[in-house]
């Protein structure tokens, strides 16, 4: 009798219970149920339609078959679910996948442009749901690896197009309960030398770096492991960053959360549940350029901010309050006549390459020598660091977003001026043409050295303040001499019919020397084969740049005006525009418009990233 109500029990219990039927794989004609679901070969992923939570939204998607709770890999409708009806999904005779629901209105579909005659679906034990030939089984007509979704398995790349710049990257949910597209996505950016970013919309959120021959330069090399083998692969038409597993039996996984961290999971064999092993941003020091401009993270120092060596906060008031926000400036402006140098910083997680440009047939002393020529450029570095380092990057202006890594990081060469170089020997290492100060060739002891290199310099310090202040007081004498009428025009030196021919501002000699603080050496930018550059401010707030020809030139009042009428005549936008120009007694001056400390390569070419012809 108990064997009787046992046998009822049963044939009730799968008579009411619904049976879901695994199925390796389904051809033309043929659909899937939401009773009905693929299994991989090996039995590692499963695929079909599912409920998410409490909801009654319906979704078909890809997750782990034997891990609890469900982890989902990929949702095919995550923006458009099923609401209260089941859906089907359909495998048509040209290789389309369509979700439909209970009124057969489509939902979803896969939008294959290529078609067979005799296409069938498959789940692959990589997780990568694929529609493929059977007359041709190597031919993959539509594959869900290509329409990422919050997570990146192995075998999978986020891909960057160089033609039209479309890229497909990882998107996050919108929160943890709602699988639809969210704010945060993780790819390639494409702009400069390529790196991996998480943005925010439009605004940049985390940046996990430019890859340096092994990995991410924003990685730490502690969190690496030997089971992963990582590329990055740059070809005419896309960049594409992806990894593989060296060891098959490990189970891993990377996801873009809901909150905009990427973080990369592992299966424990033990507990059968995910371990992390590293997210990102993991501190304040992954923040995008917390610190500002010009200014190093390190997330063991307190504060954590701090100017990088050769810059001073913008804002003292602003540092002192934590507030970051405006970063740093240079202490003394660069040379840019070959004789700055490059402080070595090790451990780096290297700046923002946006704006950065690339080769990868120079060496590092190449390198050096092609930043060192260009004023506008302010940091070098290895492209690839494999076998002793190769290629060149080159950073222009503000360097943004640096931070010292615990471990791993790249040598990062930042460059300063000549007279900031020595007193920064304690902080870094100098690195220029006259001096070379490394790890291995010197005996002698670092704060020595610096405590002698600073009293040479306070001692030529000195001697240069007498020579300064004594210029200073013989040309202002020079200049306040009675007698001299600083109301002078050409008018003196030329007659009315030439002076018309000039259609540039005449400018008196007390204007230009009031601009200029009296021709001051505070106010000279630089000294050519013709005399000297000083930098001045007109009383309307126009800045200028005055050349002041030399009086050994000997050069008459004639001759002069035929050169400024020639120059005159020869404006191009390319060329630093003639204002004005003055002359009195001996002086000879040129007036221009004054232009920030920037090379003519700068202006005309820019610095947006096209050069493919770099990478071949």
């Amino acid at each position: 009798m108990d064997s009787i109500k046992v046998l009822v029990y049963c044939f009730l219990l799968f008579h009411f219970i619904p049976t879901f039927n695994a199925l390796e794989t389904i051809v033309s004609g043929q659909s899937i149920k939401d009773n009905e679901t693929l299994i991989s070969k090996d039995g590692t992923f499963e695929a079909g339609f599912f409920n998410f939570g409490n909801s009654n939204n319906q979704y078909f998607g890809v997750w782990y078959k034997n891990i609890s709770p469900k982890t989902l890999v990929w949702i095919a409708n995550r923006d458009v679910p099923l609401g209260n009806s089941s859906g089907v999904l359909n495998l048509t005779d040209k290789g389309t996948l369509v979700i439909v629901d209970s009124k057969e209105v489509t939902i979803w579909s896969s939008n294959t442009s290529t078609t067979t005659s005799k296409p069938s679906l498959q789940l692959l034990e990589s997780g990568n749901l694929i529609v493929k030939d059977e007359i041709d089984p190597d031919k993959i007509l539509w594959q869900s690896f290509d329409l990422p979704g919050d997570t990146l398995l192995p075998g999978m790349s986020i891909r960057t197009n160089l033609v039209n710049g479309d890229y497909k990257g990882l998107v996050s949910w919108r929160d943890t309960q709602d699988p639809a597209t969210g704010l945060y996505s993780y790819h390639i950016d494409t702009n400069g030398y390529p790196q991996v970013v998480i943005t925010k919309g439009d605004t940049l959120f985390f940046r996990i770096g430019s890859w340096n021959g092994r990995i991410l330069s924003g990685i730490p090399s502690e969190t690496l492991y030997k089971a992963y083998n990582f590329s990055f692969v740059i070809t005419e038409k896309e960049i594409s960053y992806g990894y593989e597993l060296l060891n098959k039996s490990v189970v891993s996984r990377y996801l873009v959360s809901s909150t905009g961290q990427i973080a990369r999971y592992m299966l424990s064999d033990q507990t059968n549940s995910w371990q992390l092993f590293f997210v990102g941003p993991a501190d304040s020091c992954d923040n995008y350029a917390i610190c500002g401009a010009n200014s190093n993270c390190d997330i063991d120092k307190s504060p954590v901010c701090e100017c990088l060596e050769g810059f001073v906060p913008k804002s003292q008031a602003n540092w002192s309050l934590q507030n970051w926000s405006d970063g740093c400036v240079r202490k003394v402006k660069l040379d840019c006549d070959n004789n700055d140098g490059f402080l070595k910083h090790m451990r780096m997680k290297l700046p923002d390459t946006s704006k950065s440009w690339f080769n990868k047939s120079m060496n590092l002393e190449e390198c050096e020598r092609f930043c060192i020529r260009n004023c506008s450029c302010t940091a070098y570095a290895n492209l690839d660091v494999r076998d002793g380092g190769s290629g060149c990057l080159l950073w222009f202006n503000n360097i943004l977003d640096v931070r010292k890594l615990p471990s791993g990081g790249q040598d990062l060469y930042i460059r300063v001026a000549d007279s900031a170089s020595a007193s920064e020997l304690d902080f870094g290492v100098l690195i220029d043409s006259t001096f070379n100060l490394s790890d291995h060739n010197t005996g002698l002891n670092k704060k020595k050295l610096a405590g002698i290199l600073v009293g040479c310099i306070v001692f030529i310090a000195i001697i240069l303040i007498i020579l300064v202040v004594s210029i200073h007081r013989v040309r202002r004498k020079k200049l306040d001499k009675p007698g001299k009428n600083y109301d002078f025009n050409l008018k003196n030196h030329t007659d009315n019919k030439e002076n018309e021919e000039i259609d540039i501002p005449i400018f008196d000699l007390s204007i230009i020397a009031n601009s200029t603080n009296n021709f001051s050496v505070d106010n000279k930018l630089g000294e050519g084969g013709f005399g000297p550059v000083y930098k001045g401010n007109l009383e309307n707030g126009q800045d200028i740049a005055v050349k002041r020809l030399c009086n050994t030139s000997g050069q008459g009042p004639k001759e002069f005006i035929n050169e400024v009428k020639l120059i005159a005549n020869l404006q191009h936008r390319n060329l630093v525009k003639l204002i004005g120009c003055c002359i009195h007694d001996d002086e000879r001056l040129l007036i221009y418009e004054f232009m920030i400390n920037r090379s003519l390569d700068y202006f005309i070419f820019g610095l947006r990233f096209y050069i493919l012809y770099h990478l071949f």
